[in-house]
């Protein structure tokens, strides 16, 4: 787990939290045992002191944010929007190996197809078995080593809609919390037969769709296990993914040895080199621009010294400057998104582009999608519990977890 976890709390606190939280994970609880009480700091410290496991399980996800479900066939190479859309309505399963920071192989097992993203080292493999097409890419030297396919998104790869894991969406979610954010931790609960911290996010705020965030936390490991949200007004989860079975010791190697099956068409990305373009080195990943989330807004230096005065935290909120938003351009050229707003009321605003003409064009084309897009005074607007999307006339498109008024007032400004 990155540094940026760190920036939860005072930067005095980090040194005492973080080893009370390392010697309290080295402990093994036996069966039944409940967990040590724990803060929303410590908990935070246990996650940060978590590093990349080893592990193999099988997640499920589940959503109900108030999309149609779309047929799960499996994505294809064709159009990535329609992939990350169908990954969003209705329940999916997929079987996640993980062997360190660069080895890790993800299968989304849909009901007639599968799909396979697989890294080993600096080589990366995304397939689908709808039509038989692979993806191939060599990173450069010095990419650094993550588990998150997100980044992987090269315009020529053809290949999105891959599951994230709980720890990744957790870091995601994280990202838009600001100092208006309650923090606690609720009695804990129980994760494909692990004891684990739940820590709950709660934006004080009515300007979100999002009433709260559950994070459910390995007791031993620090490894987030499940991620709910709700969205505001709800009891039952908009959105739900966790491991229900999970073993913490290193698969097979095999298994990070992907080769296209006979028949596969397979294409060849050439990744630009350090700073010329996606995937160099420095690169930041724009997480799931294509559903509406922001890009990776947390810094991932350390905590600075003077970050927040011991005395200017109020219990169970997160320090004004948790948060530091640095949105550079990591799409290599493509337009640059704008955002306006702060934390949980941000605002990304995508230019007029080839991409988001064929985002625009999909929801006004689909009949099942069209249930949940409106006509709205300039464009349409693609309504769900816990996100809108504002597709202008003019080929604009206006994201964010906020009341749909708040993307019409955004595009009307600019």
């Amino acid at each position: 787990m990155t540094r940026k976890w760190l920036r939860w709390m005072p930067a005095v606190a980090v040194p005492a939290v973080i080893a009370a939280a390392a010697l309290a994970g080295s402990l093994p609880a036996s069966a039944g045992d409940p967990l040590p009480a724990k803060t929303p700091a410590e908990v935070l410290a246990l996650v940060a002191q978590h590093t990349a496991p080893s592990l193999s399980g099988t997640l499920e996800q589940t959503s109900q944010i108030g999309l149609p479900e779309l047929p799960q066939a499996g994505a294809s190479s064709g159009s990535g929007a329609a992939s990350v859309l169908e990954l969003l309505s209705g329940p999916h399963t997929a079987r996640v190996f993980l062997d360190g920071p660069s080895n890790v192989r993800v299968q989304v097992l849909d009901r007639l197809a599968e799909r396979n993203a697989v890294r080993s080292g600096d080589q990366v493999w995304l397939y689908s078995s709808k039509d038989n097409t692979a993806t191939h890419l060599t990173l450069p030297a010095g990419a650094g080593h993550s588990r998150d396919f997100g980044q992987y998104k090269h315009p020529d790869a053809g290949m999105h809609g891959v599951m994230p894991t709980p720890e990744e969406l957790a870091e995601r979610l994280l990202a838009a919390a600001d100092a208006t954010t309650e923090v606690a931790v609720l009695p804990e609960v129980n994760v494909a037969g692990r004891a684990a911290y739940n820590l709950v996010i709660t934006p004080r705020t009515e300007g979100t769709l999002i009433g709260s965030v559950s994070i459910a936390v390995d007791g031993q490991s620090g490894l987030p296990l499940s991620v709910e949200l709700k969205a505001r007004g709800q009891e039952e989860p908009a959105f739900k993914l966790a491991f229900t079975s999970l073993t913490l010791e290193a698969p097979d190697a095999s298994l990070f040895a992907f080769s296209p099956p006979p028949g596969a068409t397979v294409k060849e990305i050439q990744v630009p080199a350090h700073g010329t373009g996606p995937l160099g080195k420095g690169h930041r990943p724009m997480h799931g621009t294509e559903s509406g989330v922001v890009p990776d807004a947390v810094d991932p230096g350390a905590v600075p010294p003077d970050a927040v005065p011991p005395d200017a935290v109020e219990p169970g909120t997160i320090p004004p400057d948790a948060v530091r938003p640095d949105y550079r351009n990591p799409n290599g050229g493509l337009p640059r998104p704008t955002v306006t707003g702060t934390g949980w009321e941000t605002v990304v605003e995508f230019p007029a582009s080839p991409a988001s003409a064929e985002a625009g064009a999909m929801v006004s084309g689909d009949p099942l999608l069209q249930q949940a897009a409106v006509a709205v005074p300039g464009g349409r607007l693609f309504s769900t519990a816990v996100v809108n999307v504002l597709f202008t006339d003019d080929g604009r498109v206006f994201a964010g977890s906020v009341p749909a008024d708040r993307l019409l007032t955004a595009a009307a400004a600019r």
